[in-house]
């Protein structure tokens, strides 16, 4: 189990090392054309809004729901010599399409009312004629164009959990590296053809889209997987994708929906905040994308087949791997983002229309999201071991609390700390779903910390204190990096970043800590 699981988790980790190194690429990019100024802003919420119901539909609940389903009709199919595997993916895919469809063009329709629902002092300040009321219109078209991405995305991500389930998790976790790639060629060669450059990179988000999807059609053949969609509602297999899937809605994508009632609450801060917000959640999204989501996609098919198998050691043994492994690079990318986030923004995105107070906005937010990084990642990993024996409704109930306290602490914190306090609302939010998750799985005897483990994570603790402090002495002011010449800025940054990793590894070293250590988990 451990092994395949390392080298599953590793392909995946590289792809999407790969993908997310392109994605800063892209954000480069955008920084560099539009900064953090009023067309940024639009076009970040613009795009937002198809990711957050890709996240939500596609990636989230539906993978959730669909990859249990799928996994155990697949041992229904080894077991009995069957071949109903096929055939629910048939039905799930010509189901989904309808309804994806019509959610797309829906949304493409009533984008002025999805706009007033997410962007609403925008709204407010069209209505008044306010200084910046052309924000609301732009917002409007943006969304029509980047909308049918929800479409596309929809069926790659079902493509990918079926791949993911057969084992095939290198196509799935490369595949967003080609909306990066559409995304930087629009803006780099098709900007100039637009009056406003916020629509060129709307129409990258449709091609990579499109893109995406046509991609992974070939690997589906090869399969053997690709069939002819089917209308299925009613059958067994989707009567329980449905039953798991609708409230896994809620209790999956919880930290989603925090971050969009950020962006809805940021459009009546000032100019620039869902900028900053974004810039700084894509700086969080690096490691999360690269340790945290890259676990948790290789978990959810080992833990449902386990479960299918009654193998309750091994699915403790599991959740135990992927605890341990996120933690060992989860606490030292918190400690050193944190120490590092002022010249990292500034070597990434201050160019162009980004200017010295945008880093230092952006750093602001990042202390705050960054703060958070470890229960982000948690919750990437305890989520998937209820759903993985198809318990929705515990995750829903802990979702919708952390949902409402991060609606409250918007309120209480946003009048005074601004789009700083929604960032901060949001971590909040998500360490509590994270230790509620935790209190679940452990009040129903499924999977606690064992004194192994807490001994382990305390000596990462302890490590990544050691490396920030050494990063700490190493790191000049800000004032002397802003005198330094970008050269001189990127090996300043490589010399920290390198001597902060030494100093980890070393303690981790000195506490004991081996490869056996993350190899194979403890459960007692």
């Amino acid at each position: 189990m451990s092994k395949k699981l390392i080298r599953s988790g590793l392909i995946v980790s590289i792809m999407t090392f790969i993908s997310r190194i392109l994605g800063l690429v892209r954000d480069v990019v955008i920084a560099n054309i539009m900064g953090a100024g009023a067309s940024a802003d639009v076009f970040l919420v613009a795009n937002k809004i198809p990711n957050f119901l890709r996240r939500l539909f596609a990636e989230g609940a539906f993978a959730q729901a669909f990859i249990p389903v799928l996994s155990e009709y697949q041992e229904k199919d080894e077991l009995n010599g069957t071949n109903e595997t096929r055939q629910l993916i048939a039905q799930a895919s010509g189901t989904l399409g309808v309804i994806i469809t019509l959610v797309t063009l829906f949304g493409m329709l009533a984008s002025p009312l999805i706009m007033i629902l997410f962007g609403g002092g925008w709204y407010a300040d069209w209505l008044n004629d306010g200084p910046d009321s052309g924000k609301y219109e732009l917002a409007s078209t943006l969304l029509k164009i980047t909308f049918p991405y929800l479409w596309f995305i929809s069926f790659t991500a079902l493509a990918g959990a079926i791949l993911n389930t057969l084992g095939k998790f290198a196509v799935s976790a490369f595949t967003p590296v080609l909306l990066n790639i559409c995304i930087i060629l629009m803006a780099v060669y098709g900007s100039s053809s637009f009056e406003e450059p916020a629509f060129a990179l709307a129409w990258g988000v449709f091609l990579g889209g499109l893109v995406q999807f046509i991609f992974q059609i070939p690997f589906l053949i090869q399969a053997k997987v690709f069939v002819k969609p089917q209308w299925g509602w009613s059958s067994p297999g989707l009567i329980k994708m449905r039953r798991l899937m609708l409230p896994a809605i809620f209790g999956v994508s919880v930290t989603q929906i925090n971050l969009l009632l950020d962006t809805q609450i940021a459009t009546w801060l000032v100019t620039g905040s869902p900028s900053w917000l974004y810039y700084a959640d894509r700086l969080l999204e690096f490691p999360l994308g690269l340790f945290g989501i890259g676990i948790a996609t290789v978990i959810l098919p080992s833990l449902a087949k386990l479960h299918t198998r009654k193998n309750d050691d091994e699915f403790t043994q599991t959740l135990d791997w992927g605890i341990r492994i996120v933690s060992l690079f989860g606490w030292p990318a918190l400690a050193g983002l944190m120490v590092l986030a002022q010249p990292i923004i500034m070597v990434l995105f201050m160019r162009g229309e980004f200017s010295q107070h945008d880093v230092i906005q952006v750093s602001f937010a990042l202390f705050a999201y960054m703060s958070g990084l470890v229960s982000f990642m948690f919750i990437k990993v305890l989520a998937p071991g209820f759903y993985a024996r198809h318990d929705t409704k515990t995750p829903v109930r802990i979702g919708l609390k952390a949902m409402v306290a991060n609606m409250a602490l918007n309120i209480m914190l946003a009048p005074f700390l601004g789009f700083i306090g929604l960032a901060l609302a949001t971590t909040l939010s998500a360490t509590l779903n994270a230790a509620l998750l935790y209190q679940g799985l452990k009040h129903q005897g499924v999977y606690q910390f064992s004194r192994k483990t807490r001994l382990y994570i305390m000596k990462l603790l302890v490590s990544a204190g050691v490396m920030a402090a050494v990063v700490f002495q190493l790191s000049p002011p800000f004032e002397i990096w802003l005198e330094l010449s970008f050269i001189q800025q990127v090996s300043k940054l490589i010399f920290c970043i390198t001597c902060g990793a030494l100093s980890y590894f070393s303690c981790i070293f000195v506490f004991g800590i081996r490869l056996q250590d993350i190899k194979l988990s403890s459960a007692g």
